[in-house]
């Protein structure tokens, strides 16, 4: 068996002998430049093709609140309210449809949920909602009130009374053949009350004016009372030609 030579011996040993030849590294450390390099060019990609997703992501969500908005002011001022108002319907009938299935009176059930409080506002609610104004509902109930108030300022004179039943006698105590046509003649007092309650009743007719009721969900352009109903008679005039100037300054694409 051969004896091993001393380059060998060296470099069992750990030591490299004084005239080894320098290993050359330069293979291996090009093999892995490339790589690394590729990887950092790949993960840039990702975070750019990243940072793109989120951009369109950002800009149609813009967009479509855009469009929302657009929408929501297209719509009236009260239509919030009107789709709670639709929802709330929706869902009453339902629960009286499961209801009436299951044998039981919705009304009764619908009660004694209500608390205390609730139903004290609902009833001031109600109030509110009836006509305050009884100036005028119905001819009949019109005139009754008319001929009440006119019954109420009758004041009796006995004197006048006492007068007629002296000179009348027994045609006093009219009956079916008694003839007073033409002889009752008015005081110029009665003539004079007349006139003043027929001047009255015009007086009063030329100044009534309808209650309007007030409502929570109208636009508010005004700063007093006097201000609202210049306000409302302007849009009652010029209203259909100032509207979509008015729009175009609420959504601020006026020119």
């Amino acid at each position: 068996m051969d004896a091993p030579s001393t380059s060998e011996l060296g470099t069992s040993d750990g030591n490299v002998p004084e005239n080894a030849a320098p290993v050359d590294n330069s293979a291996c450390t090009s093999s892995t430049t490339p790589i690394s390099s590729k990887a950092r060019h790949d993960e840039r990609m990702k975070k750019l093709r990243e940072l793109h997703m989120k951009r369109n992501e950002a800009r149609n969500l813009n967009h479509k609140d855009v469009v929302e908005e657009d929408y929501r002011k297209k719509l009236p001022t009260n239509w919030e309210a009107k789709r709670e108002r639709l929802e709330w319907k929706l869902n009453d009938a339902e629960k009286r449809k499961a209801a009436e299935e299951g044998g039981q009176d919705y009304d009764r059930l619908k009660v004694l949920e209500v608390s205390a409080a609730e139903a004290s506002a609902q009833d001031v609610r109600h109030k509110r909602k009836k006509n305050p104004d009884m100036g005028f509902s119905t001819f009949e109930d019109s005139t009754i009130r008319q001929y009440n108030n006119l019954t109420k300022q009758i004041k009796p004179d006995m004197e006048s009374y006492q007068q007629q039943k002296e000179e009348l006698g027994e045609r006093f105590y009219a009956n079916a053949n008694t003839i007073l046509h033409g002889e009752h003649k008015d005081s110029p007092e009665a003539i004079e009350k007349l006139v003043a309650d027929v001047r009255s009743q015009a007086d009063k007719k030329s100044k009534y004016s309808r209650r309007r009721a007030f409502n929570a969900e109208s636009e508010i352009d005004y700063i007093n009372e006097k201000n609202m109903n210049f306000n409302r008679k302007l849009e009652r005039f010029y209203g259909q030609y100032t509207s979509e100037t008015k729009q175009n300054i609420e959504r601020g694409t006026a020119v």
